[in-house]
């Protein structure tokens, strides 16, 4: 019968496979902020893709429905720290995929200083020693909201939070 949930995938690849410009883009991305494969990059294009849909979409819309679809896609942007409060709707279409690896837990945690690589910081959170909030979060690719920045430490638990403090 199958699950029910139906699964399906949540990116396309690439039309043209071996590109070499594109290829040395994606590793580039991929060294830098430390992604187990080209898979997690995928993710993330795509995503952006669907929002710039969105915001495309949105200007064949009549005046009164475009503007709520432009102003929803806004704050769910600078709610995730992609855009900054007094951003446009023209600045929706600007975003890349850099803006978007740049808000993951694992590239935050790094900058933040808590682990001396990406890959350093992908390992702490898989090995759930890094929470944000009160809530342990062991996926890398987590999108953190603006309002949790701030709230990265390691978890209470973890041999780390007490080197940390000494």
């Amino acid at each position: 019968m199958g699950d029910p949930r139906r699964i399906k995938k949540k990116f396309k690849k690439p039309k043209h496979p071996f590109q070499k410009d594109r290829i040395l883009e994606e590793l580039e991305f991929i060294g830098k902020y430390g992604l187990r494969n080209k898979r997690e990059f995928w993710k993330m294009r795509s995503k952006l893709g669907r929002w710039r849909q969105r915001a495309r979409y949105s200007r064949t819309l009549p005046d009164e429905e475009a503007v709520q679809v432009q102003q929803t896609l806004i704050k769910k942007l600078v709610r995730l720290g992609i855009l900054t409060p007094e951003s446009s709707f023209e600045d929706v279409l600007r975003v890349t995929v850099e803006d978007l690896l740049k808000r993951r837990l694992q590239t935050l945690v790094f900058e933040k200083g808590l682990a001396k690589s990406v890959y350093h910081a992908r390992q702490l959170i898989v090995h759930k020693h890094i929470q944000v909030g009160s809530k342990r979060i062991n996926s890398p690719s987590y999108l953190v909201k603006r309002e949790e920045e701030d709230l990265i430490q390691f978890a209470p638990t973890s041999p780390f939070a007490s080197a940390s403090a000494a």
